[in-house]
């Protein structure tokens, strides 16, 4: 089995210490590097080349979030999954925006970390349906109009299949329960998600799901479900 590159990203050496101690005791988790400022991150990832970069979100001089959006902004770009001590956070939500798989937070006991670093390996998102939903209701604020306004109109370049799609990624549903509700195929329903990606230039399913809420669909879905 091949390992799991990880590289991690704090300011604190006592954070990195503790970190590199708990991922590096397994079997399946290899630390390539360490970085102590997100200005260090896209060299060391050009060195190292990390299948997943845990990036601490505040950092004195290049925070997590510019570092992440730079990652990301590249391509073949490691996953990234963002360190935090708050759970409705602007910051981890601007994160999740620019392409961060998802965050976990300091305290999180070790192998709920080391889960997290598998999943995103594996190409799934760490965020819940109900933890993605209270880091949104903690960004509405005057400019939620204006958002919709935006998501919408993104959206819009999506047919009706794939709308569909996209609402059952937002609800936070496998690709097995979106072909089970939707009657396709897992392949099908992974060829959808793959347009959907390419259509509105997103990285991940995480992604999919903050437009989708944006964009008012998520409510939409449940108005359709209550008959309102």
């Amino acid at each position: 089995m091949t390992a799991i590159r990880l590289l991690l990203v704090d300011d604190d050496p006592l954070v990195r210490a503790g970190l590199s101690f708990m991922m590096g005791g397994a079997d399946d988790i290899e630390i390539v590097g360490e970085a102590a400022d997100g200005g260090e991150v896209e060299a060391l990832v050009d060195r190292t080349r990390p299948d997943v970069v845990l990036m601490d979100i505040r950092m004195p001089t290049v925070d997590g979030l510019t570092a992440t959006e730079r990652l990301r902004a590249r391509e073949d770009a490691p996953q990234v999954v963002v360190l935090t001590t708050f759970h409705a956070d602007e910051q981890v939500l601007r994160a999740l925006r620019v392409g961060a798989a998802g965050f976990v937070l300091k305290d999180t006991p070790p192998a709920e970390i080391l889960a997290a670093v598998r999943r995103v390996a594996a190409g799934d998102p760490v965020l819940s349906p109900t933890v993605t939903r209270q880091l949104m209701r903690h960004a509405v604020g005057t400019a939620a109009d204006t958002r919709r306004a935006r998501a919408r109109a993104r959206m819009a370049v999506l047919n009706d299949r794939e709308r569909e799609v996209a609402v059952a990624v937002g609800r936070g549903l496998a690709n097995a329960e979106i072909a089970t509700g939707l009657f396709m195929s897992v392949a099908t329903v992974k060829t959808h998600v793959s347009r959907i990606l390419a259509k509105l230039d997103l990285n991940n399913r995480v992604q999919i799901a903050l437009l989708a809420y944006d964009a008012g669909l998520l409510e939409d879905e449940g108005e359709e479900r209550t008959g309102h």
